[in-house]
């Protein structure tokens, strides 16, 4: 099912319905560093030339390749390191590309995100599928064209698959095309709340009310230290805990339970509640300043390097990573 397309990329995109899409979420499968220019540097010239502004979201080692392919350019582009400031992909929607769009309202802008890259852990992976499909309902009314680099080399059938999934343009080299595997964002969404893998033995096991959100405060404090993090990663770390732990006192009957333990390189705390969280979407999309209601785990995504979260009929598991 092929797609007319208006110049490089044009104005807009036509489907074969012939209703004009302002917001177009293309796929670019590439295979090595000349692909990967062949398909991201017209596109970001396209837009310069249009004077529409350009965000490049990608890991290092490519943000260092499209700098040097775009010399002089580049200095009109805003450039992030995806493996810093997506290295929790929970962060990626509200924190770089909301942040970006929302202060450019009123034009047109042009993304390329790479939030799937080689070296991806698996809890990394499943919350980059679910971030990929819940921004095209996040964006959807915006007029914004992201490309979305996919490494078919190196990554496995499955992301690939998951791209197609997640994206309803594919591209390949000069083929551009619909995707046949195109599915409803809140079911991929859904497809990846699986529960989490059973942890170690936990350092510290709280059963807490809200009588004793003050020992949770001072346990994780405490592990934090003896592991390594200092300063402002202490405090992050517990702010991010106390938020979790609040709404579960605050949202769901019964006592919830902390678990903290230390993995090779991180500190890990997975709270658990008897509550179910609604809106998958939770924390992934900004909030009105003034309405308390959501803000907790829009904070909690911005102070951790990685949010696990499963939630169902049993209750919800939440588990946030801290790198050591």
């Amino acid at each position: 099912m092929h797609v007319r397309v208006l110049g490089q990329y044009g104005a807009s995109m036509t489907a074969v319905t012939g209703e004009l899409t302002p917001f177009v979420h293309e796929a670019l499968l590439y295979r090595d560093a000349e692909d990967y220019l062949a398909g991201t540097v017209p596109f970001i010239s396209d837009a310069l030339a249009a004077a529409e502004p350009v965000l490049v979201a990608v890991p290092g080692e490519n943000l260092t390749l499209l700098r040097e392919a775009l010399g002089a350019a580049a200095g009109g582009i805003t450039f992030m390191d995806m493996a810093e400031v997506g290295r929790n992909p929970g962060r990626i929607l509200p924190w770089v590309m909301h942040a970006f769009m929302d202060e450019r309202q009123h034009q047109r802008v042009r993304v390329v995100g790479e939030p799937v890259y080689v070296g991806r852990t698996d809890a990394e992976y499943r919350a980059c599928v679910q971030h990929e499909a819940m921004v095209n309902v996040a964006f959807a009314d915006r007029q914004a064209l992201m490309l979305c680099p996919y490494d078919a080399f190196r990554l496995p059938a499955a992301a690939l698959a998951d791209a197609a999934s997640t994206h309803p343009l594919v591209r390949r080299g000069a083929d551009r095309a619909s995707s046949r595997a195109y599915a409803d964002p809140d079911q991929v969404v859904a497809a990846f709340n699986v529960p989490l893998a059973e942890g170690p033995a936990a350092e510290e096991l709280i059963t807490f009310d809200a009588a004793r959100l003050g020992e949770v405060r001072r346990a994780v404090v405490r592990l934090a230290r003896e592991a390594g993090l200092v300063g402002e990663r202490v405090t992050d770390l517990q702010l991010a805990v106390n938020e979790v732990a609040t709404n579960a006192v605050v949202h769901t009957s019964g006592p919830g339970t902390l678990r903290i333990w230390r993995e090779p390189r991180e500190l890990v705390c997975e709270i658990r509640d008897h509550g179910r969280l609604a809106d998958r979407r939770a924390g992934r999309t900004p909030v009105d300043v003034y309405d308390g209601s959501g803000r907790g785990l829009l904070i909690v995504h911005e102070l951790c390097d990685l949010v696990e979260i499963h939630t169902g009929e049993a209750g919800t598991t939440i588990r946030l990573h801290m790198r050591l």
